[in-house]
């Protein structure tokens, strides 16, 4: 993989955990020369994230919205940033430039983002590993409402299976640099539950 997209909180959460493990991202990223992609911002996680690997000699992407920058959050030492005109067209741009996603913990616009982008995968419209870093259990709860989605015939085991999560930032990523997309089609029918 040669560039990762990281979606996370604009905010750094109530744990000194949640910006350590922000940081040790962008900092293994590049340690395993893989470029981040990320929102643009330097608060909260994003900034996290991306002063993690900037500090490690990485690469750093910014895809921000033209509005966010009137408010003054933009990261400024990146190697790269993107002016957008919108919210989806940040995302559309996020996928093109990368060649798998993470998701740390973040509020609604994280979820957002990541979540189109898995669908698209699970609609073929990509193939790229779709991961959840899991930081302090952040994600547990999200873990069994999928697979209730599953037990509940929303959701096929292999699409399910399209969705990578760990605690661990290492693992993530072979879990990410292993990963295959499966071939079974999106659409549900008696047949395929």
């Amino acid at each position: 993989m040669r560039r990762i997209s990281v979606f996370c909180g604009s905010s750094s959460g109530n744990g000194a955990i949640y910006l350590e493990q922000a940081r040790l991202l962008g900092q293994t990223l590049a340690q395993q020369n893989i470029e981040l992609v990320y929102g643009g911002a330097r608060v909260g996680l994003m900034g996290a994230v991306a002063d993690g690997a900037l500090a490690a000699g990485g690469k750093v992407i910014g895809v921000l919205p033209g509005f966010l920058l009137s408010k003054e959050i933009a990261h400024e030492g990146l190697t790269e940033l993107i002016l957008v005109d919108s919210m989806h067209e940040r995302k559309m741009r996020m996928n093109e430039l990368c060649d798998g996603v993470i998701a740390m913990p973040g509020g609604f616009g994280t979820l957002e983002e990541f979540f189109e982008m898995l669908t698209w995968a699970q609609l073929g419209l990509h193939k790229k590993p779709m991961a959840i870093l899991n930081t302090a259990g952040f994600y547990d709860d999200l873990s069994v409402l999928i697979e209730k989605m599953v037990t509940q015939g929303f959701l096929k085991e292999a699409n399910r299976q399209m969705l990578l999560i760990s605690t661990n930032i290492d693992d993530l990523l072979n879990q990410m640099k292993n990963y295959v997309a499966p071939s079974v089609g999106k659409w549900i029918t008696k047949e395929s539950v």
